[in-house]
């Protein structure tokens, strides 16, 4: 199998997965707001994810002469840590589900913003403890703090945005109760009616309500705030359940039996993550939630609108995923949870696709830079507490 050995080599992983996990957010957020719905989105995502999985291992767990190899590893008596990945993978899925739908009540960044740093805060902790301290704690806490900043800057941002999405929608007796059809009936008479709507008026947000899966106006950004943070717990679990799978800090495999390399744990943190993702999505398929209509699987098989997105989302996930954990077993999980700056990326996406942020307040703008730089001192700090694990 090949090994990431080198700090550099780690750090380049890093820089790569935040890329690719900066970015299937956005694609899937975009399926969501052309009106597909999200069970169809993430059954396609999960095949892919899991496809990354297969690939990775069958290429990169069985080049390079360091043993054992993928193939070998599935045949071992290693179920103690197998079953530590597989529980990393089911609190990732969950994580992963929650969150297409707390996009769409709060916004991409600001959920990214707040599910990033409460993995951080907890994972990175976790972390450090369970691979020794490995990583420098003067270091590593600091950029810690750093993205505890950057959530109380996130947070501020949301609700300076939200109050600047009211003012536009003023026309309106009650953004809490407006009526699909009063919200079609007030649109007709403004910009719609002329065409494309330009990003950041209210116009355009009206527009993307009558299109979108997710109907969110008139209903309570709380309930998006609370999917957003039982997401970052989750997604605070499977980094340090990962780690445990591959070192085996408990001890519980028996002696001589060898530890999980990073591959063969991957496959199998991937494949709980897609089987309790086709539990989860076919059951919501035919009993969804928040007001969403009901699908089956025929008409799921039929959907081929956004597929192709749906699809590459999952790839990247997949491999951003598997570039975390390679540079994260070279270099200390703690230090390989500065990928979760992926706000700096899906900002950008949820900007340049979305026209999130477009026409706001300057004091919108300033948090949001704010918040933004914050992301940047984070990621460099906590790559520079970045250890060699022995």
């Amino acid at each position: 199998m090949y090994m990431i050995e080198s700090k550099g080599g780690a750090i380049a992983c890093m820089l790569l997965a935040l890329l690719f996990l900066g970015t299937w957010p956005a694609i899937m957020t975009l399926t969501e707001r052309r009106g597909r719905l999200p069970q169809h989105t993430y059954l396609d995502y999960t095949l892919t994810n899991l496809l990354a999985a297969v690939i990775i291992a069958l290429t990169l767990g069985e080049i390079g002469p360091s043993r054992p190899n993928f193939i070998t590893q599935l045949s071992q008596d290693n179920w103690q840590s197998v079953m530590f990945a597989m529980a990393g993978g089911i609190v990732l899925s969950l994580g992963n589900l929650a969150t297409q739908y707390a996009w769409a009540y709060v916004g991409l960044s600001v959920t990214e913003v707040i599910t990033a740093s409460i993995t951080v805060v907890i994972g990175t902790t976790l972390n450090y403890f369970l691979d020794d301290r490995i990583n420098r704690a003067e270091v590593l806490f600091p950029g810690v703090a750093c993205f505890l900043i950057a959530v109380c800057f996130g947070s501020a941002v949301h609700k300076s945005n939200a109050a600047d999405n009211k003012s536009k929608l003023q026309d309106f007796k009650s953004l809490e109760t407006a009526s699909s059809f009063e919200i079609e009936n007030k649109s007709s008479n403004n910009e719609l009616s002329k065409g494309k709507a330009k990003e950041g008026t209210a116009a355009f947000l009206i527009e993307i309500e009558k299109q979108r899966a997710i109907k969110v106006f008139g209903k309570s950004t709380i309930i998006g705030l609370a999917i957003t943070f039982f997401a970052g717990i989750c997604f605070s679990l499977f980094s340090p359940a990962f780690n445990l799978a591959t070192n085996d800090q408990w001890h519980t495999l028996k002696h001589g039996v060898p530890k999980l390399n990073v591959y063969t744990a991957f496959f199998y943190f991937s494949v709980s993550a897609f089987v309790i993702a086709l539990i989860l999505n076919i059951r919501f398929l035919y009993w969804p939630i928040l007001g969403l209509p009901r699908s089956s699987f025929k008409a799921y098989l039929n959907d081929w609108n956004g597929r192709g997105w749906s699809f590459l989302a999952g790839f990247l996930c997949g491999f951003g995923n598997g570039l975390q954990f390679m540079g994260g077993q070279a270099a200390g999980y703690a230090a390989a949870d500065a990928v979760q700056a992926l706000p700096l990326v899906s900002t950008f996406w949820g900007i340049l696709l979305f026209g999130e942020y477009r026409r706001s307040s300057r004091r919108t703008y300033t948090l949001l830079i704010s918040m933004l730089l914050m992301f940047i001192v984070a990621i460099a700090v906590l790559m520079a507490s970045s250890g060699h694990r022995k």
